[in-house]
């Protein structure tokens, strides 16, 4: 296994075996636009459409969010998390983005995994 965290938003992990489910953990970012782009976004809100700015925060936040989710797992000796799901609010001009999931430690699976069969 690399020295990468395995993040998935299923329960299990094809592939794998969970060997030790180690419990919750997180990556939290809270951010905001400077004035500047708080007035760009508002002057185009006015016409409608998408708001540029803030889904380039709300992309950085997640990727930052992600990140930290990943250094807090293996700070608890996890090497993937299950379950991953994200949720986002806001806190006056302040958007808080979490990324929340299940550390665990997985092993790659070695036997042969034949399906179910009903009859």
């Amino acid at each position: 296994m690399t020295e990468e965290i395995i993040v998935v938003s299923t329960p299990y992990l094809p592939g794998y075996r969970i060997t030790k489910t180690i419990g919750f953990t997180w990556g939290l970012i809270v951010r905001s636009r400077g004035l500047g782009r708080n007035i760009t976004a508002g002057l185009r809100s006015l016409a409608g459409g998408e708001i540029h700015e803030y889904t380039e925060l709300l992309s950085q936040s997640r990727e930052q969010a992600l990140g930290r989710l990943k250094d807090h797992a293996k700070a608890l000796g996890a090497n993937a998390i299950i379950g991953v799901q994200f949720d986002s609010s806001d806190i006056s001009y302040m958007t808080e983005l979490l990324a929340y999931g299940t550390a665990v430690v997985v092993e790659k699976e070695t036997e042969k995994i034949s399906p179910v069969r009903l009859g």
